[in-house]
């Protein structure tokens, strides 16, 4: 199988994945807010709804066009990825969303892949936005995704969850 092939089924597999996690995490806010959620870092979420469909573009498109054959490490990485991403959504449960919401006297999670990493969902995405375009030859992408998601994680996103993670435990005061 070379990469034109394989690029349109990994686009299509890619969007039927996150329209169900949209699903999911617009459940998951319904439920979060009907228990009075506040949101931080509204006003960076749009960047992140821009960079995700345009990687699987660009992903498709670059794939079809590069003419070179599966990048079987990469693509292997990609699948690797999917039973991780799943451990984040399922060890947070009715807290994971792709909005930072923070629901009183709720507690951090430390369980699962917590225990392993301060925010295991990002690296899970970083690996995937690598390495799903180079499994289709789209090295350009990848390189530009990588990027981009790694600036707005580094000097947005994690800043912003940070500071509601501070100011959701100066509510609650001094832990016994």
């Amino acid at each position: 199988m070379n990469a034109r092939t394989l690029a349109p089924y990994l686009f299509g597999f890619l969007s039927l994945q996150r329209l169900l996690e949209l699903r999911l995490a617009r459940a998951n806010e319904r439920w979060a807010r009907e228990h009075g959620a506040v949101e931080y870092g509204r006003g960076h979420y749009p960047l992140f709804f821009v960079l995700h469909p345009a990687w699987m573009l660009a992903t498709v498109v670059e794939g079809r066009a590069s003419g070179r054959r599966v990048g079987w490490p990469a693509l292997a990485l990609f699948v690797a990825a999917q039973p991780l991403r799943y451990w984040v959504i399922r060890t947070l449960g009715r807290y994971w969303n792709t909005r930072i919401l923070i629901v009183p006297g709720g507690t951090r999670v430390t369980a699962g892949p917590f225990r392993l990493l301060r925010h295991p969902n990002y690296a899970v995405v970083a690996l995937e936005l690598a390495a799903a375009p180079l499994a289709v030859g789209a090295w350009r992408t990848a390189l530009v995704a990588t990027l981009l998601n790694a600036a707005l994680l580094r000097w947005v996103r994690i800043p912003a969850e940070e500071r509601a993670l501070r100011a959701y435990q100066a509510q609650q005061g001094p832990q016994l």
